[in-house]
């Protein structure tokens, strides 16, 4: 008899612009084989399964109850995150999601219960929590090492066309991309700054259509307070308004000094001496190929808890979070600024 193969076998649903970071990570890994691809376009996964030397499939529900299946990586349009999730899951499958886990947190509830329901492990995608500045910082808050978190601050001044929204119908809109660059673009660095400081009391700020108004009907710029249970004030800034993708800037200051990440590198000010901490790795240009670094860190890292059987650290309630904070900013907004329709309003 022949034996069993070793490992897990994967599927990536979606083929877009994201895909090729998750096929790249696990045609890495010794363990891992990629079997099919699916998406809704037969062409575009019959390019992505010839590149990827694996089983083209139009519905992904012809993976549902393939046995050799164990893993699916969903990197579709938002509003396809939750059910496809749930479906999965369901099915008996491990599930690592792109961000956001849903497009409101009404949704993102019912596919953490489905999770732990299952028995099987679901994964977010917030890689910057992997890149090696997020880490330190992170890190310097739990240790004290510093002294006591003042404030952060978090911008995300970027640049998105309206060809880039009328190329992909379910962008820019409220029932399928769930909001614009809150729930998009800047949802890492949120995502970040509530990582770092850990629980809010309060959310105030709006959010507007400043530069994309007739082409999206959701917002291309936010700004926030947000206030910590620790008493650390954060302030928040994004746009897809500018002309061009800046680098994210994040800092943290703490009583006895402070953190700064500028153009990915990151630096410590104390003692009235500036000192870099790490930055970029070599040979790695453009924000994409970056961030694709963490994409491959916590791909690794997510395997490697399936095969020790851990619970992945970024599951369904910890991408909860992110998504409760925006739903608080948008709520903070609503009554003086952009007003989403009431069918769409979240819970």
């Amino acid at each position: 008899m022949q034996s069993k193969p070793s490992g897990f076998g994967a599927a990536i649903v979606g083929c877009g612009a994201i895909a090729p970071l998750h096929a790249g990570a696990i045609r890495s890994l010794e363990d891992v084989r990629l079997l099919a691809v699916a998406d809704s376009d037969p062409g575009r996964a019959a390019a992505a399964a010839q590149a990827y030397s694996c089983e083209a499939v139009a519905d992904y529900r012809e993976l549902l109850d393939r046995e050799d299946i164990a893993v699916v990586h969903l990197c579709t349009p938002h509003h396809l995150h939750a059910p496809m999730a749930a479906e999965f899951l369901q099915a008996g499958k491990h599930v690592l999601l792109e961000k956001p886990l849903a497009t409101d947190t009404a949704a993102a509830r019912r596919v953490a219960e489905a999770a732990e329901r299952s028995g099987r492990q679901l994964g977010v995608v917030f890689q910057n929590r992997y890149n090696e500045a997020s880490v330190i910082i992170h890190d310097t808050t739990q240790s004290g090492s510093l002294g006591r978190l003042l404030c952060l601050k978090g911008i995300v001044a970027w640049h998105r066309s309206e060809e880039y929204y009328r190329d992909s119908a379910w962008r820019g809109s409220w029932s399928t991309e769930g909001g614009g660059v809150l729930i998009n673009q800047a949802i890492h660095t949120l995502d970040l700054l509530q990582w770092f400081g850990g629980a809010y009391t309060s959310v105030q700020g709006s959010v507007s259509t400043d530069a994309l108004g007739g082409v999206i009907e959701v917002e291309d710029s936010a700004h926030a307070c947000i206030r910590f249970a620790n008493g650390a004030r954060g302030i928040f800034y994004g746009t897809n308004a500018y002309g061009t993708n800046s680098p994210v800037e994040l800092e943290a200051v703490f009583e006895q000094g402070s953190l700064m990440q500028r153009r990915d590198h990151l630096y410590l000010w104390k003692d009235g001496r500036e000192t870099l901490l790490c930055e970029p790795p070599a040979g790695i240009t453009g924000a994409k190929a970056y961030w694709g670094t963490g994409h491959r860190r916590l791909i690794e890292d997510f395997y490697s808890h399936l095969h020790e059987g851990r619970p992945y650290w970024i599951d369904a309630r910890e991408g909860m979070k992110v998504l409760e904070l925006i739903d608080s900013l948008y709520t903070s907004s609503e009554s003086r600024h952009l007003l989403r329709p009431a069918e769409n309003m979240r819970v």
